[in-house]
This record gives structure tokens, sequence and C-alpha cells, in this order.
């Protein structure tokens, strides 16, 4: 049975849209605090990522709504967990967790669309996506420390991106840092201004949407495999049973046939241009 995504309406903390072009919009909708987290976005996003493992969109643009892309967790929510137990502190925070990482591994490309400010867990979400544009004065940070925190639960996603040396300044320094500093951190893919910013991520899409859904999807899952694989026999083994598959499945069949026919695969939206 396909899961069904979580209805949303204005006052909802998500808001969900789909295209015609089976393009899905995810936007964090409390804009009055910048976007932050609660347990009720936690649990959202979490549903939403879960709908989308089952039934993926062609590919999902994250965003936010107002000025702000995300800043991080709630002050509200951060304070009713410090009268909490560790315990629960622990649940909580593996809660958390398991939402980063369902939108870490969606099968479908994922593209931030960063509006504004992003500030911890706002991090950890464009570290999960996998590409990132930004206006040109979004600013960014890491700021878990000068609240005598961690930022244990983003660490894995946002370590893949920037690297370890990197995070140690970052996350222990806790500045803030612009867009331009995030792009040379792997960060953020690309800058743009802000009157711009929708008409950049439709050329990604563009570009995206030419692809095969199922080779993307094998080749997000071939890149997380590839960084846990460390002996050469199993790394050969894993990238031979990846392209095998696929040159024998109908989307590679297609695809070679298109190619060779020098015509567009039955995937691809003949209202784009071929790139």
């Amino acid at each position: 049975m396909t899961q069904e995504p979580p209805p949303t309406h204005a006052s909802s903390p998500v808001m969900l849209a789909h295209d015609a072009r089976g393009v899905a919009t995810l936007t964090l909708n409390r804009p009055q605090v910048h976007n932050a987290f609660n347990a009720e976005v936690v649990t959202a996003l979490t549903d939403t990522f879960n709908a989308m493992h089952a039934d993926p969109p062609r590919a999902l643009v994250l965003t936010g709504a107002g000025a702000s892309f995300s800043a991080g967790a709630d002050l509200n929510w951060m304070q009713a967990m410090v009268h909490a137990s560790q315990a629960d502190n622990v649940a909580d925070a593996r809660r958390l967790a398991q939402m980063f990482r369902h939108l870490d591994t969606l099968p479908c490309p994922t593209v931030a669309r960063v509006n504004g400010a992003a500030v911890g867990g706002g991090v950890g979400l464009i570290a999960c996506c996998d590409l990132a544009v930004a206006i040109e004065d979004a600013r960014l940070g890491l700021s878990e420390v000068r609240l005598g925190l961690s930022p244990a639960t983003i660490a894995p996603f946002v370590v893949a991106k920037m690297g370890l040396a990197q995070a140690r300044r970052w996350m222990l320094t806790a500045e803030r840092f612009d867009a331009k500093q995030a792009v040379a951190l792997g960060l953020i893919t690309d800058i743009t201004p802000a009157d711009q910013l929708d008409g950049h991520i439709e050329d990604l899409l563009a570009l995206l949407l030419a692809g095969g859904p199922s080779a993307q999807a094998h080749t997000k899952a071939i890149l997380r495999a590839l960084s846990t694989l460390n002996d050469p026999d199993a790394i050969d083994q894993a990238t031979a049973e990846c392209i095998g598959a696929l040159r024998v499945s109908p989307e590679g069949q297609e695809g070679l046939r298109a190619f060779l026919d020098k015509r567009a695969p039955q995937w691809f939206s003949t209202t784009h241009t071929d790139p």
C-alpha cells in the first residue's frame, strides 16, 4: 500500500505541493519563528519523507516561508526538553536524527532552496540535500556550542559535505559564514541573486528531469555505499551490480534505445530543452 503524505493547509507547519511534472515543493511554514523546528515540525517532516520513500516525487525542492530558510531548533522546544529526563532527550534526538536520515536517503534528487538564513538544524537540512542554491546574502551557522549543546545529530551529514577538518573549525567556533564561504565548504552548490533564485532552481530542475529517475535513485544509493566500503573488491562488485542492473532495466533499455534513435527518452518532458 502506498503511504499518503500528510495533508497540508495554510496553518500547517510544513506545506507540500506537487506540479504537473511530479516535482514536489516542501516549505517549512513557521515564518514567525524563522521556520524553527519543534516536535510538530519534526513529525510532519518525518511523515512526509516516509511517504516520499514509498512514492518518490520526480524531484524535491525544500525551502522556507518568509525571509529565512530555517533557524534550527525552536527555543521553546529546547526549553521544554531541559526539564525532560536524559532518556527522553535521547529519544527526542533519535527522532530528529531519523528525520534527517529519511531526507538524506530519499531516492529522488533533492534541492535546498536557501532563501535566507540557515542555522543549526537548518544547515543539517541543507547538508542532507543533493543540491543547494542560496541567495547571495544568506548566512549560515552551526551555533550549538554557544548554547552549551552540540550539533551531534546533524554532524554525520554536515561532515559528509564539508569534511572533518572544516567541521571542527565551524562547529567549535560557532561563527556565522556567508553563502560564498558555504560554497567553498561544499554545503552550497550555487549562489544567485534573490530575484533570480526561482529561475536558477528551474534551470537545475530541467537538468535533473532529463535524467532517468531509477538511474538517479541507483546513483544516490551507490554513492552512499561508496562512503562506507573500503575493500576494493567489494567496491568493484557494488559498482558492477549497480550498472548491470540498470543496463537490463526497462529504464536503461529505453534510455539506450532513445540515444541510438536520437530521440528523447520517455521519462523526459518535451516541455524542457535538452540540456
